[in-house]
């Protein structure tokens, strides 16, 4: 039974200095450009490339991991996400080339900071030794590092921004991945025999999707991911309609992202009596229910409750979702399923944002709420239907 051990304290670690770093910057990137008056969709397509860029690059980061274990991916991470923040800083000197060179940077901290992940999720998928209760707790403990670095990351950068300027903040954020290479000595390194076998490289990455379970669980993973680009898209607009004043609105974003920290926590404490499939299918129907009701909250209070129980629905899906993977596919090719995934988070993230803010001017912010809620709630049912290929796939995967 895998527990919170000291590798995994440092694959956590790791990730959050990774993390921190390309967080703090998509804080103080945006402002910079801002402040230097650039327009507000030059500061959109700037936020867009920290989650487009990764989709280029993930299924070659899924494939080093599967080939060189977690230590080569991770120097390359640093490395990337190092010079991103190098060119940031280097952006607060060359005005005239300021906006290209924040541009570059936030590229490199995304492509860096997934490489990241996808080695970190891969190795603390190793951890567990295929236990799976054992899986549910190592992800559920891994799945806090980008709670914690969406804390430390923004406010040691606007912290920094009024103490020391743009380019203070952005010097001690470059120095944060340094500290992942550090906490990389507590992680094994993996033996040349447990590498991806030779054959399995040059087998096309999308065969996977045909893997009995993965579709099903990349199209709920798809939702869900969705439903969190709305909420954190939607809830402001909502609170500006309204008239909530920005406390308020903080106030609502902050519960959200307090359940969901509270609700990884937990899990690793349950995951003996959980079943990935049936928590999926849960968190689904409850995320559709809040959709339902949270356009007819007119109190900021009643939509802090909301934002409560749906940051408790979709804390829980990760480290279900990352468990079921783990099941679903062969060991020597997790590099390449977590990819997928990723491909398909940032995707998400990079895209529906657009799709949000145009069917919201055309539909309106309820009526958004309303269509997500209903397609995750058509969606559960393929949640439902993975119990029976999660059963057969503890038993027949290689």
């Amino acid at each position: 039974m895998a527990s919170f051990s000291r590798p995994l304290l440092a694959l956590i670690m790791g990730q959050v200095c990774l993390h921190s770093c390309m967080a703090g910057v998509r804080v103080a990137g945006p402002l910079l450009a801002l402040r230097s008056g650039q327009p507000a969709w030059a500061v959109g397509v700037l936020l867009g490339l920290f989650a487009a860029a990764p989709v280029l690059s993930s299924l070659y980061a899924g494939r080093l991991a599967d080939r060189h274990g977690y230590h080569r991916p991770l120097r390359m991470a640093v490395s990337l996400t190092v010079v991103g923040g190098t060119l940031a800083v280097a952006a607060t000197w060359w005005t005239q080339a300021q906006f290209p060179l924040l541009c570059i940077a936030a590229c490199l901290c995304g492509v860096g900071t997934n490489f990241g992940l996808i080695a970190n999720q891969r190795s603390a998928g190793k951890l567990a030794d295929g236990d799976r209760a054992g899986l549910t707790r190592v992800f559920s403990w891994l799945g806090l590092a980008p709670a914690m670095s969406n804390v430390v990351g923004p406010v040691t950068a606007g912290a920094l921004i009024d103490l020391t300027g743009f380019r203070g903040a952005f010097v001690a954020l470059t120095l944060l991945p340094f500290a992942a290479v550090w906490w990389s000595r507590q992680v094994p390194r993996e033996a040349v025999a447990a590498a991806a076998p030779v054959a399995g490289t040059k087998s096309a990455a999308w065969d996977i999707l045909a893997m009995p379970g993965v579709g099903r669980l990349l199209l709920v993973n798809f939702l869900m991911s969705s439903s969190w680009d709305l909420h954190s898209f939607i809830v402001p607009v909502i609170g500006h309609e309204r008239g909530f004043s920005a406390s308020a609105i903080g106030l609502i974003l902050g519960v959200f992202a307090a359940a969901v920290a509270s609700v990884r926590v937990v899990l690793p404490f349950l995951s003996h009596r959980l079943r990935e499939h049936q928590v999926l299918a849960a968190a689904m129907l409850l995320t559709a229910g809040v959709f339902c009701v949270y356009p007819l909250m007119h109190n900021a209070w009643l939509m802090g409750l909301c934002a409560a129980a749906l940051g408790l629905a979709l804390g829980a899906v990760n480290p279900m979702v990352m468990t079921s993977l783990h099941h679903l596919t062969p060991g020597h090719r997790h590099g390449e399923a977590i990819a997928l995934r990723s491909m398909t988070v940032n995707a998400t993230s990079a895209v529906m944002p657009l799709v949000f803010g145009a069917a919201g001017a055309a539909v309106g912010a309820s009526a958004l709420f309303w269509a997500m809620g209903a397609a995750v709630g058509m969606g559960s049912w393929q949640a439902r239907r993975m119990g029976q290929v999660l059963a057969l796939g503890s038993d027949t995967k290689p």
